[in-house]
């Protein structure tokens, strides 16, 4: 048998041998924690990047033709003002020339809305949006409240959910 003397050498042995042993351990679940952390930030990374680029994507779709829509409305303006600017006595005379002018423009807006654009059309009576009109003037118009749209010149447009060019509007000053 062990005497007292030799079982507390061998516990003091033993404790000595456990001490690295039990140093090294926390190291290593130090380290292991560490690299947890690590690839638990790497996955959130990971993630967040497919999210972005998801949403890229999708924008790019929706909105990657916002500069030829942009090109595309003096082509709708125009056609629009062409229309307009045709005198009633020549109505008649010009009518197979008027009425290629309206396919011409129904076409153009029905590619635009196909694409997500959608027009603005105030009209005289509406009141002022800075959200979705441009006030070209403003005048005081008698019959009318201040911030009322008196005049229309151009159509706005959206393209989506965003604003791609303003209504262009005159605006009433007129108070009381």
């Amino acid at each position: 048998m062990m005497s007292e003397d030799q079982a507390v050498a061998a516990q003091a042995d033993l404790e000595d041998s456990t001490e690295p042993l039990a140093s090294e351990l926390e190291q290593v679940l130090a380290e292991r924690d560490e690299l947890r952390d690590k690839f638990m930030r790497a996955l959130a990374d990971a993630e967040n990047a497919r999210k972005r680029a998801d949403r890229d994507r999708r924008e790019a779709e929706m909105y990657g033709s916002t500069r030829l829509a942009r090109d595309l409305l003096p082509v709708h303006d125009n056609l629009s003002r062409a229309l307009q600017a045709i005198p009633e006595d020549s109505r008649a005379a010009s009518s197979a020339l008027i009425e290629g002018v309206e396919l011409t423009l129904r076409e153009l807006s029905n590619v635009m809305a196909r694409h997500g654009m959608t027009t603005i059309s105030p009209a005289a009576g509406d009141m002022f949006d800075p959200q979705l009109h441009q006030a070209m003037f403003e005048a005081p118009m008698p019959g009318t409240k201040a911030g009322e749209i008196i005049q229309v010149m151009t159509e706005g447009f959206m393209l989506h959910d965003r604003l791609l060019r303003p209504a262009q509007v005159g605006v009433s000053s007129t108070t009381g």
